[in-house]
């Protein structure tokens, strides 16, 4: 089982506050630091100093940082075109020594769009664009010579298919939802990863099995992951101050994510680790408070 630990910096983060997360994740030992990709706050209160763009982000940290794994978690179709995404990601893989991973979705916070004049298309539309983007930026990646595309929302014509990512070839992509037909088909058609982001153990469990089912057809073998928030306390008040401090009552945490002891946390993450999660998004909400993730790293880490 690998930890990865997981931002929301829509929340309000400068860049600075993600590199000082990103640098200790990466000195305490954890597979990998993503960052979700939006624009705008979600739900009510201070936004801080607003976002920042996700992919103008992990190519700094590419470069300041040294070995920890970078990626998204994830990026809508509705904010980029399939070949400038596609050259986004490859030069970031290039910068960090082939360490990115793109996790990719439909898009859904309309609000966003809306403050930012980003077409915001209905689902059913949404869902064809993000078919199309995975086809054309693996297509894009894996090309030897010229890349085409001809369908029904986007049409690459002759493109030289550069630069070429580090990774060959091409970054892992991460499909991630619980949808229960178009979610499992794409999973199992385009990712390398299938990631259940904020679901209890038995919805897990299900849609894991409807993501295997697909993956039999397409003949494709598909890693396992989930994300949930964190918030881990040695002892009662520890719990009370870190739930207070996301916002979120602990109560709710307990039951919603992975939220307790270190003892309670790593029996929920071997829960999953039974289903055959093999990595766990760890949400991090608090971003200044560097105390938890020393705590993750010496007392949950070690023993999963």
């Amino acid at each position: 089982m690998k930890l990865r630990i997981f931002t929301e910096p829509q929340q309000g983060a400068t860049y600075d506050e993600l590199l000082t997360v990103a640098r200790t994740a990466e000195r305490l030992g954890f597979d990998a630091f993503f960052r979700s990709d939006h624009y705008q706050r979600i739900g009510d209160g201070d936004p801080g100093p607003g976002s920042t763009d996700a992919w103008i982000t992990l190519a700094g940290l590419a470069r300041e940082t040294s070995t920890i794994r970078l990626g998204t978690l994830v990026t809508p179709t509705t904010f980029r075109l399939p070949g400038p995404l596609a050259i986004s990601v490859a030069q970031v893989d290039q910068m960090s020594g082939g360490r990115v991973e793109l996790g990719l979705g439909t898009g859904w916070y309309d609000g966003e769009h809306a403050a930012y004049g980003i077409p915001f298309p209905p689902t059913a539309e949404r869902f064809g664009r993000f078919e199309e983007q995975l086809e054309i930026i693996k297509g894009l990646w894996a090309a030897e010579k010229s890349y085409s595309h001809d369908g029904t929302y986007y049409r690459v014509v002759d493109s030289p298919a550069l630069p070429k990512p580090a990774q060959r070839p091409g970054p892992p992509i991460i499909v991630g939802g619980f949808g229960a037909k178009r979610t499992p088909r794409l999973a199992a058609t385009y990712a390398d990863e299938y990631n259940v982001p904020f679901h209890t153990v038995e919805e897990t469990a299900t849609a894991f099995e409807r993501v295997r089912r697909a993956a039999q057809e397409t003949g494709r073998d598909v890693l396992m992951s989930a994300a949930q928030t964190v918030c881990v306390g040695r002892d009662q008040a520890e719990l009370e101050r870190r739930a207070a401090a996301v916002g979120t009552p602990l109560d709710e945490l307990r039951e919603g994510g992975l939220a307790g002891t270190p003892a309670e946390v790593l029996e929920k993450i071997g829960a999953f680790g039974s289903l055959g999660a093999e990595r766990i998004y760890l949400q991090v909400m608090d971003l200044g408070d560097l105390e938890h993730l020393e705590l993750i790293a010496a007392e949950v880490l070690p023993h999963v």
